[in-house]
């Protein structure tokens, strides 16, 4: 009895289609992605728009949901290629991070809750709106952002 011959597929044509397109789309003008945090209301890989205009609070927005941070609640703010390798909370890694090619340009914001409870949240941003976003958050917050690395801050810095 012969059997049916599979062709041997890599670990991307086993994904569901649905599944690769956080891995194809890319952030990109006045987008934002939540990838991941303690903000249960908004699911992981949301792309949705960051309002900086309030002078006490930083809200994400998207058809998924949103957040609000109070600007004086943020404890730490870190910006590189890797997602948050300091944030004292539990984040998922999603899969389309570890198959994604492109540079990736993470903001990683700790800041305590409502409650007073540690809380962070995860954002992917466009390559060109970094400055401007972690330049009113440092002066909004009084906190400054520590980088990734000596290629991150020029990146940021020029």
């Amino acid at each position: 009895m012969s059997g049916i011959s599979i062709p041997r597929r890599s670990l991307l044509s086993l994904l569901p289609i649905g599944a690769l397109a956080p891995i194809v789309a890319a952030v990109r003008g006045e987008e934002v992605m939540y990838v991941g945090g303690t903000v249960a209301e908004v699911p992981e890989a949301t792309q949705g728009t960051m309002d900086t205009k309030d002078q006490a609070k930083l809200t994400f927005s998207s058809a998924k949901g949103g957040f609000a941070i109070n600007y004086k609640s943020i404890k730490t703010l870190e910006y590189g290629q890797k997602a948050g390798r300091r944030l004292g909370v539990a984040l998922v890694i999603t899969v389309w991070a570890l198959f994604s090619k492109k540079r990736k340009h993470f903001l990683t914001i700790g800041f305590d809750g409502s409650a007073g409870q540690p809380q962070g949240v995860v954002l992917e941003i466009a390559k060109g709106r970094a400055k401007t976003f972690i330049t009113i958050i440092e002066a909004r917050s009084g906190k400054k952002v520590e980088y990734e690395s000596e290629e991150a801050k020029k990146h940021v810095h020029g």
